[in-house]
């Protein structure tokens, strides 16, 4: 039997830790678990052993620690040989009368990613994939992926594993007391990539024990659509005479995860402190339960690295302003390579209160497949937002997609046969949310039953590629009314449509409406709140506008869509924002050395320094401008306002 038909109608119990034993055998501190493999097969085979004989389905094989980075092409294909024959010996030994499976390990290679490490995205994605390729050639029967706690390394690791083999794929993530990764992704937004780009089972492993994980664990089951792992340790570790002992004994342990699988945890183990009688105690706790079943959670989600977005009753907002189009200083910036400019930009309409925000570098003469790359890049950490990749150009698509940290959403594909042979396949390749606009080759139809049938043939065309319709967000199109008056009524019956008849959701370009007109936000904000009581989703919009924010807090009140009012409370009562945030886009790159620090301005601070050399001294530059800087930038890490990431560049543009 293949794994993942045994998965679907079983509860999987996965095996315990592999150092805990190894150090049980009295491995050294300087030695290479891995090289065990090759130098004491007889030990690895007979830990294998005895996790299957106490009621594993599922070995590891002793691999965690390989990668390229350590090891020549002979060397890593002798030990992953090795590694997967001694997993299979025992496999072959075990006369328990369960279905059993070997699956090749992967853990985090070692190296941290640029711009905080010495890879790139590729050289990760070519660590896994050289090791994934061996794997399967020596016939495993899955890969787990586990102990990730860098979002972006996880992702180079799936998509390796995916792109490079046929075997299913279990990826589990190291979570925090915080519910976080190292990197400050939560499980929400794990599941949201990893789901898109296609894992199998998702879950946590490692970090602490059951009970301190169990938050972690209902976000899991709230939010993914696949079986949810649970390969916690045995607890807290304590030093006790220069070794780590666990506090919890096996049958707390058990029980502990018998909860976890009540609720809905499919495939469970142990991982540092466990041992065969943790896994015998837990095969036992769980025998007889029935599994849950396991429903698809049909959310449409958006995430950056550390945050997500979703697609629901309120209307997201989506800033518009990093786009040259009839911006002439944006479009200096593009010109320059003023990333700087750019950030200020993002920061401020994440201030001004944007859910997400749109990156749109499309001037003539540049090459926009690189600069939208080092674009997203930059933005992805300096701001919290999500992004949404605005390009027509299928190679600044693949590279912007690549390198995105989460899962973001792509603006646009269209009904077009050619832009929809380009996009889609790129949209399933990295798992990404699409916004389709309602036109084809005959140009852009003048009702809705015109703009209903292009997105039924984008939904119908999608569907080939395997790309669920939630992933799929409608933009019918606002032309403006001063060429034809009856083009608003037209857009917001279409709305109302996708959303009824189609059950998806929409986008909208706001301000296309007003365009030719004066006061323009006076025309934009009616049609918006027109909008938004007809359905509308997302908004691409500018944050920056008093007019359009009251719009749409106001209208967010009124429909019972906000809570307790608490957002429309919280707008009208922030001085800061009435008052120095709207209406007011930064003209020039303002603040100084802190401030670049702070938001990990790297292009700008050279200038900045020997400006400030020509006034102050050196010593006068680190004690007023560069330590408060990072005392500031370290309270916002400690406080949970930044993450590791964001901590790593303010400190290296220091």
């Amino acid at each position: 039997m293949l794994f993942s038909e045994f998965a679907k109608n079983n509860i999987v119990i996965l095996d315990g830790a592999m150092g805990t034993m190894l150090e049980k055998y009295g491995i050294g501190a300087e030695e290479r678990p891995e090289e065990w493999n090759i130098k004491n097969p007889d030990i690895i085979r007979d830990i294998h052993l005895s996790y299957f004989n106490a009621g594993s389905n599922v070995v590891n094989t002793n691999t965690f620690g390989l990668s390229v980075f350590k090891y020549d092409d002979e060397t890593l294909e002798k030990i992953i040989f090795s590694a997967i024959e001694n997993a299979r010996k025992a496999k072959e030994l075990c006369t328990l009368e369960t279905e059993k499976f070997v699956a090749f390990d992967i853990g985090p290679s070692g190296k941290m990613l640029k711009p905080f490490g010495d890879i790139d995205f590729d050289e990760a994605y070519n660590n896994f994939a050289k090791i994934v390729k061996i794997a399967e050639k020596y016939k495993a029967d899955l890969i787990t992926i586990e102990t990730m706690n860098d979002s972006m390394e996880c992702k180079a690791a799936l998509m390796a594993a995916k792109e490079n083999s046929s075997l299913p794929v279990i990826v589990t993530n190291a979570y925090g007391a915080d519910g976080k990764l190292l990197s400050g992704s939560d499980a929400k937004c794990m599941v949201a990539m990893l789901e898109a780009l296609g894992a199998d089972f998702i879950g946590a492993n490692c970090s602490l024990g059951p009970e301190a994980l169990r938050p972690v664990v209902d976000d899991l089951l709230s939010s993914a659509s696949v079986p949810v792992v649970l390969k916690p340790n045995a607890g807290l570790p304590e030093n006790i005479g220069g070794k780590s002992v666990y506090n919890l004994s096996p049958n707390e342990f058990a029980d502990e995860i018998k909860s976890s699988v009540e609720r809905g945890v499919r495939i469970v183990g142990g991982c540092c402190g466990t041992t065969p009688e943790y896994i015998k105690a837990l095969a036992n706790a769980i025998a007889g339960i029935t599994p849950c079943e396991i429903s698809p959670k049909n959310n449409t989600v958006i995430t950056s690295y550390c945050r997500s977005v979703d697609f629901g009753d309120k209307t997201v907002l989506i800033g518009e302003s990093i786009n040259p189009t009839g911006k002439k200083r944006m479009r200096q910036a593009v010109n320059e390579g003023d990333l700087d400019y750019i950030i200020d930009v993002a920061v401020y309409e994440e201030e001004c209160g944007a859910d997400a925000l749109d990156v749109n570098v499309g001037v003539p003469g540049i090459d926009e497949k690189e600069f939208l790359a080092k674009t997203i890049s930059a933005l992805q950490y300096s701001v919290s937002l999500p992004l949404v990749i605005d390009t027509a150009n299928p190679e600044a698509i693949e590279k912007a997609l690549r390198l995105y940290n989460g899962k973001p959403l792509l603006n646009s594909v269209n009904g077009k046969q050619e832009s929809m042979n380009a996009v889609l396949p790129l949209v399933k390749k990295y798992g990404c949310a699409v916004i389709a606009l309602t036109l084809d080759e005959t140009g852009i139809p003048e009702d809705s039953n015109g703009r209903i049938s292009i997105a039924e043939k984008i939904l119908a065309e999608a569907e080939k590629y395997g790309i669920d319709k939630k992933n799929i967000i409608f933009d019918p199109l606002a032309l403006t009314i001063s060429s034809n008056p009856k083009s608003a009524l037209v857009t917001l019956e279409t709305i109302s449509r996708i959303k009824r008849e189609l059950g998806c959701h929409t986008s909208l370009g706001v301000s296309n409406i007003s365009f030719g007109l004066p006061a323009r936000d006076m025309i934009n904000s009616a049609f918006f709140a027109m909008a938004i009581d007809r359905g509308l989703s997302a908004a691409i919009m500018n944050p920056a506008s008093e007019l359009m924010m009251q719009t749409y807090h106001a209208s967010m009140a009124l429909s019972s869509k906000d809570i307790n009012f608490a957002s429309f409370i919280n707008f009208v009562t922030d001085k800061e924002n009435d008052l120095q945030k709207l209406g007011f886009m930064p003209e020039k790159n303002v603040g100084g050395i802190r401030e670049a620090i702070i938001k990990g301005q790297k292009n700008s601070i050279a200038e900045l320094v020997y400006s400030a050399l020509s006034e102050k001294s050196a010593m006068d530059i680190i004690n007023e401008q560069i330590i408060p800087a990072l005392d500031e930038v370290g309270i916002n890490y400690e406080n949970g306002r930044i993450y590791l990431p964001g901590l790593l560049l303010s400190a290296d543009v220091a």
